[in-house]
Order: structure tokens, then C-alpha cells, then sequence
């Protein structure tokens, strides 16, 4: 995998740390010590003999020396924060970046079949979603000949009604991505703050989860599924400041922003320009057009019939089900499309499920 730089904020370096100068003012002083020794013409069994010349042992430092270290060392690691942003991060905090300092990793594509292979299997699984599908190999294609480095793909947002496999979508794209992958309900979420994170000062500052699963994985282009962003709603603080999580995510969906974005908690710079992103809705009212304007929006079809009962027997097979139950499923199914009524995922899911219970249930004698 390649390293690609995302931290673009200058950031404390660990050598200027206040345990490191003093340590390095101390092995400088017993080298020196050292030295001065030597030209002395004290041989080396004969020093520890002549401390008389220093007062103390060889490898003892006086007491009133150790404070003014300890000053220099606390004098230098302040006057390197002030050229650092922010100055003002724990040491847990600055642990988190530390680990990116010389980059995160960029999950790769082997080839350009091996882009084939990812749509195809997408394809066989989702065949209602053959228009995403077809959105985010061509968007693969164009990255790889336009020669940019990294698995990423335009956002993609997918309007359909509930159940019908968006979400199920996106997660399996992560996994034939094998990229990591954070998936938030806009609908459980404080606005923008747990995806973006909130400013240092708040009671509950903290970094958002995308950053925070960046520094963790120490990956560049994680996939964010965002599932109902029409749910997210808009508070309102105590001096009528809005905190929109559409409005939040606009500076991150196009490339010029998000590659220079600033964390609100970390106050620092990353190249965001490689995050992933897949957000599901299920209605488009409510969503402002900047927002709209930044992603695909592609309406998803409710699977018919056909692709309902090739579900079913993928599924199947792989739960081992006896064929009886199989048929029992697709009977009962068929019978639902021909009384009119809307099957999604969900339901095939949940017959899947009781199948799977009756099939284990012991034999009674």
C-alpha cells in the first residue's frame, strides 16, 4: 500500500518533547564530562578515583544542574508548541496523530479487472442496484486512469424505499473494497457532531468518529455509509446557530475543500479528498441543494419477483436450508407479489430466519 499524507497541520515532534531534552541534556553533560576527563589524562580506570574534579559521581548529575535541565528543557518544549497548532492537545490526543505522522494507508485496487470483479459480484448480489453498481466502477475506472492513487469512487446517494438493500449495499462494496468502513444512523446522531466531532470547550468535545477511525486504521480512504440523511434534522443551539449534518458534510464532498478540511476538535488540516462516501435516504425532501448538488443521487427500485427468489435461493444454499423449506419460502412469497403487497429485504430476511429456525428444532419421536 501506498502512504499518503492527510495530516497536512504541522505537528509536535516527539524529539522536542520535555522527557526527551532532558534526557539528551543529561547524556550530553556525562559526555562532556567524559571529554574533560580525558584531556585531563585521567585514564579510565582512574576517574571514578578523581571525582573530587566533579565533585560527585561520574554518573551523577548535581541537584541545582538537574533544575536548570529540567528549566532549558520546559523553555524549548514551549517555544516549539507556539510554532505547532494547536498547543493546546493532550497527550492522548497527540498519541491519535502521532500514529500518521508519516502517513495513512491507502487501500489499493490489484487491477483494472480486478474492478471488474468487484462490480460483477456487486451485480450478482444486487441486481436492483444495477445503476449504483455501474456509478462506482465507472467512478473506479476514471480514478485509476486519471492516474490518482487509492480505491475511491464519487459519492453516491441512494433514494429508495426502506429495506430494499441500499445499506446491505454499501456494506458489502466496503468488503469487496477491503477498505474499513463507518457506518452511522443519521437518525441516532447529535447532528453533525458525532460524525464531524465539536470544537474544544464544549462539556462533550471530542473528535468525530471518520477522523477517529482514520487515525485508528491508519487508512486514507475508509468508506462513510451515512443511512437516512434526510432523518438527521437540524438543532439549534442556545444562540441559534444551526448544526445541520448535510450542511457539515459539504466542505468534505468535494475535492478543493475536503483536501485542505479542519478538524473543529483537533484543529488541524487533513486531506479528506479520499474518504468514500454512501448515503441512503428514503425520501429526497428536506435535503438542501448544495448537498444534492455534491453526490449522485440514483433511485433504487424495490427487487421484483425474479430477483426476490434468486435471493432467496442464494441465501438458502448458503444456510444449508432443506429444499421443502426453500419451496415453502418462495410459495409463500409468490402468493404476496399476487395479492398485491410490497415484499423488501427485510421481510425475505425474517422467512429466511424462521426457516432457519425450523430446520434446527429437534426431531420428535
Amino acid at each position: 500500500m501506498h502512504k499518503f499524507h492527510f495530516i497536512l497541520s504541522k505537528q509536535p515532534d516527539p524529539a522536542l518533547e520535555e522527557s526527551a531534552i532532558i534526557q539528551r541534556l543529561k547524556e550530553f553533560y556525562t559526555a562532556l564530562q567524559d571529554k574533560r576527563q580525558i584531556e585531563d589524562g585521567l585514564p579510565d580506570e582512574g576517574r571514578a578515583a578523581h571525582s573530587d574534579v566533579w565533585h560527585h559521581h561520574r554518573n551523577e548529575i548535581p541537584k541545582a544542574l538537574q533544575i536548570r535541565i529540567r528549566r532549558w528543557a520546559q523553555k524549548i518544549h514551549r517555544h516549539h508548541l507556539k510554532d505547532v497548532e494547536p498547543t493546546r492537545l493532550s497527550r492522548e490526543d497527540r498519541v491519535m496523530l502521532e500514529g500518521c505522522r508519516n502517513g495513512a494507508e491507502l487501500v489499493e485496487l490489484r487491477s483494472a479487472h480486478h474492478i471488474d470483479e468487484i462490480a460483477a459480484a456487486l451485480h450478482a448480489e444486487f441486481p436492483w442496484l444495477a445503476e449504483a453498481t455501474t456509478h462506482v466502477w465507472r467512478s473506479l475506472h476514471q480514478n485509476r486512469a486519471s492516474g490518482r492513487l487509492g480505491a475511491r469512487f464519487a459519492p453516491v446517494l441512494l433514494d429508495g424505499a426502506p429495506g430494499i438493500g441500499k445499506s446491505a449495499w454499501g456494506r458489502r462494496l466496503a468488503q469487496l473494497l477491503e477498505t474499513p468502513d463507518m457506518i452511522m444512523d443519521a437518525t441516532g446522531e447529535n447532528a453533525s457532531f458525532g460524525l464531524i466531532g465539536s470544537q474544544r470547550g464544549w462539556a462533550k468535545a471530542g473528535p468525530g468518529r471518520l477522523i477517529s477511525l482514520m487515525l485508528m486504521r491508519q487508512i486514507a480512504n475508509p468508506l462513510a455509509l451515512i443511512d437516512e440523511i434526510e432523518k438527521s434534522g437540524t438543532p439549534v443551539s442556545n444562540t441559534d446557530k444551526a448544526f445541520s449534518l448535510p450542511n457539515a458534510l459539504l466542505p468534505l464532498l468535494e475535492d478543493l475543500t475536503a483536501s485542505r478540511w479542519s478538524c473543529p476538535y483537533f484543529q488541524h488540516q487533513f486531506d479528506m479528498s479520499c474518504v468514500n462516501w454512501v448515503f441512503t435516504c428514503n425520501s429526497l425532501r428536506g435535503l438542501p441543494e448544495p448537498f444534492l448538488s455534491r453526490v449522485r443521487v440514483i433511485s433504487v427500485p424495490s427487487p421484483t419477483q425474479d430477483q426476490i427468489n434468486e435471493l432467496v435461493l442464494r441465501e438458502a444454499t448458503k444456510r444449508l436450508l432443506a429444499p421443502s423449506i426453500t419451496a415453502a419460502i418462495t410459495t409463500a412469497l409468490a402468493e404476496a407479489f399476487d395479492a398485491g403487497h410490497q415484499i423488501n429485504i427485510r421481510n425475505v430476511k425474517r422467512m429466511l430466519d424462521l426457516g432457519s429456525e425450523q430446520q434446527a428444532r429437534p426431531m420428535l419421536h
